[in-house]
Formats: structure tokens, C-alpha cells, sequence
């Protein structure tokens, strides 16, 4: 679970306190915000049987209207956020990262960084997020998983690594908010992510369209599926990113 993101707070620190407390009696692991900056900061770790773990960072920037007094300190309670987006930042938190696999025993750890930045609409990328996401690239984490956005965004594949750069919203209560129908914010994907443990290079990766209406999710129609795979295919333009349609209305992101 992301915690990192700018509605954690909502409910001030007593609220995020009782989040913290709710998915740990969950046995729910989560990231991105903690009781000081060192728990905000520690990854959520998955362990995948006979292939090693997964761990998955959560950080937030103030570019999706995180507060910068949200920051957590030694301290205080807070959200684990980014300086800036800046390269020099992403090696910064990529060796901090890394700080978590050292010793022979974790060798085959896949990093994922999980981000909540941009704007809530539209389908711009800023230049400033393709570098810091492919500064991470180049510091070896294998997925960056941004969010912020509540619809889909363009997806990349950088030096055979996935780009996330806005993932949407799987489950929102937005709806019936007026004024952005034509982004489809109605329409979530389900991101299926085949990697290979040794190397993070992306193996394969599907994606599953889904409908939600009344805080419920359906399988969309062919017709919605292919409305998703259009508007892909067209923002993967500058990202050499295409999906494929299948008959089951998934689609198969392809690339290279």
C-alpha cells in the first residue's frame, strides 16, 4: 500500500496514526508514510518464493499538491517526499534504496519506486519526470509506478524497464464529477507486470480494462477496451510504446 500521496493527511495525524494502525492489524504492508521519517521511508517487502523479494518505496512530491510541512522528520509523523524531481535527487533516493539490499542473502531484489506526482488531468509527461524516472532506470530500480493522474497516462519502457508515468485510478470516488468526461476517468487498468528476477528487465506486461461505477468494478466492454487501446497506442507515440488488443479485451503492451 502507497501511502505517500496528497490526501494521507486528510484527517490530520491522528487520521494517518489510525491508517498506519488499520493496515497493520490488516497485516497489510505499506510505505510512504510512517511515525517518523525512517518508517516513511522503509520499503514494503514481498517475498516471492524460490525468485527473491520485492520491495516497493513509496515517496510523494509536492507537484501533486503534497504539503511540504507533510514532510516526516526523526521526529514527527509525515509522508516520506521528494526534495525535488530533480536527477541529483533521484541517485540520492536510489542509493538510500539500495541501502536495503546489501549482503549476499538479497541479491535478485527488484526495487520498485512508487510515486505520487503531477497534475490530476491531463496527458502532459513533464520533462522533469522522463529524466527522474530514467535517472532511477539508470540507478537499477526496475519499475516506477507513478500516480496521480485519475485516468491513464502513457506508459515506457526504458532500457527494458517499466515507466508507469500515470497509472490512474483503479478505485476513486470522483465520480459524477462533471467537467472531465472526456478523460474517461470512469475507465481503470489492471497492470499484470512479468519481470525477470535477475536482471528487472520487463518480460511481458498485460493490462486488464476495467469500468467502475457505483465505487464497483467491472470488466469493461470491447468497445471501452479499444477506447483504451487507442489513446495508448497514441500517447505511447513518443515512447516507441504500442498495446495490442486481444480477444479476451485485454490489451499487450509492446515495445522496443
Amino acid at each position: 500500500c502507497a501511502l505517500a500521496n496528497n490526501h494521507i493527511l486528510d484527517w490530520d495525524y491522528d487520521g494517518l496514526s489510525e491508517t498506519l494502525r488499520t493496515l497493520d492489524a490488516a497485516r497489510i504492508s505499506h510505505a510512504g508514510a510512517g511515525n517518523n521519517a525512517n518508517e516513511a521511508f522503509t520499503p514494503a517487502i514481498l517475498n516471492v518464493a524460490g525468485k527473491g523479494r520485492v520491495l516497493f518505496f513509496s515517496f510523494g512530491s509536492t507537484t501533486s499538491g503534497v504539503l511540504t510541512e507533510w514532510r516526516a522528520s526523526d521526529t514527527r509523523a509525515g509522508v516520506n517526499l521528494l526534495n525535488d524531481l530533480s536527477e541529483e535527487t533521484a541517485s540520492r533516493i536510489a542509493d538510500a534504496m539500495r541501502q536495503f539490499t546489501s549482503g549476499d542473502q538479497q541479491r535478485g531484489d527488484l526495487l520498485i519506486a512508487s510515486i505520487h506526482w503531477g497534475s490530476n488531468w491531463g496527458y502532459e509527461i513533464q520533462r522533469e519526470q522522463i529524466a527522474f524516472a530514467h535517472r532511477l532506470i539508470d540507478e537499477g530500480i526496475a519499475i516506477v509506478h507513478g500516480h496521480s493522474s485519475h485516468h491513464v497516462r502513457a506508459l515506457e519502457v526504458f532500457k527494458d524497464r517499466l515507466i508507469l508515468y500515470g497509472c490512474g485510478d483503479f478505485l476513486t470516488d470522483y465520480e459524477g464529477i462533471s467537467g472531465y468526461e472526456r478523460f474517461r476517468g470512469d475507465l481503470a487498468l489492471m497492470y499484470l507486470v512479468d519481470v525477470d528476477p535477475q536482471s528487472g528487465q520487463l518480460v511481458s506486461a498485460r493490462l486488464v480494462p476495467m469500468h467502475m461505477r457505483r465505487f464497483r468494478l467491472e470488466r469493461a466492454s470491447a468497445s471501452d477496451a479499444k477506447w483504451l487501446c487507442n489513446l495508448l497506442n497514441e500517447l505511447g507515440k513518443p515512447f516507441a510504446t504500442q498495446t495490442r488488443f486481444s480477444e479476451d479485451n485485454s490489451l499487450m503492451l509492446e515495445w522496443r
